[in-house]
């Protein structure tokens, strides 16, 4: 385990480690063990039941979190034609084709979402070395690859974020800034445990959520009670 610094320590001993909290508990606790100077991510860890090395099993799609990420999102569309207009008129960043393509090839990554319509794909392909391992790889299971390309670049604008399993069964993803009010977190945190639980394979066995927590950049982890957390997503 990575020595932490004093401050690090400090705001840990504030955490019980054997307590399950309620959202609410847990927010308010988030913002005493926070220890930077600057506006931290809050981020959800979900601990689940599946077994991510078959491929029923994965756990993977997006959710619109009500009060945005507080983060802006470069948005890029390969598009063209009447979809490429109607890229750039929902805000997208940067809108093209071989172009950009050619930009990627050569190193250029100055982007963090990328969306394309499916007539693209053939030649969006060609970039999937570059992109998956990134993450950056336009995908129809997140919704990434649609016509409705206009729809999807106000959402990704708007606070969509993509979630996937990881490799040891668990699903991260941020919820917003430190700086938005309890019911902006609470509620981004409801959005998106309930996109979790929604994304549940038909090939799940046994306990799908077995641990939920949250924490803000390099702050302890705080465990939630499973029962309220799932009971806020459900209202």
């Amino acid at each position: 385990m990575p020595d932490h610094g004093k401050r690090y320590e400090d705001a840990a001993k504030k955490v019980d480690r054997l307590k399950l909290y309620s959202p609410q508990e847990a927010v308010a606790l988030l913002r005493e063990v926070s220890t930077v100077k600057f506006d931290p991510t809050v981020e959800v860890h979900i601990r689940t039941g599946v077994d991510p090395r078959h491929a029923d099993q994965m756990v993977r799609g997006s959710v619109v979190l009500p009060a945005g990420t507080g983060k802006k999102v470069r948005v890029l569309a390969f598009a063209q034609g009447e979809k490429a207009r109607e890229a750039e008129e929902a805000g997208a960043d940067y809108v093209g084709g071989e172009d950009l393509a050619k930009k990627i090839q050569d190193g250029w990554l100055e982007f963090d979402v990328a969306v394309a319509t499916p007539d693209m794909m053939g030649m969006v392909g060609r970039l999937g070395r570059v992109l998956g391992p990134r993450g950056l790889m336009p995908n129809p299971r997140t919704g990434t690859v649609s016509m409705d390309v206009g729809r999807v670049i106000r959402e990704v604008r708007a606070g969509r974020v993509e979630f996937r399993v990881d490799k040891t069964s668990v699903i991260h993803g941020p919820i917003g800034k430190l700086s938005f009010s309890d019911a902006q977190i609470l509620e981004n945190l409801g959005a998106f445990v309930d996109a979790i639980v929604r994304a549940k394979p038909a090939a799940a066995k046994g306990q799908y959520i077995k641990s939920i927590a949250i924490a803000s950049t390099m702050s302890p982890g705080i465990k939630l009670d499973i029962g309220e957390t799932t009971a806020l997503a459900a209202a």
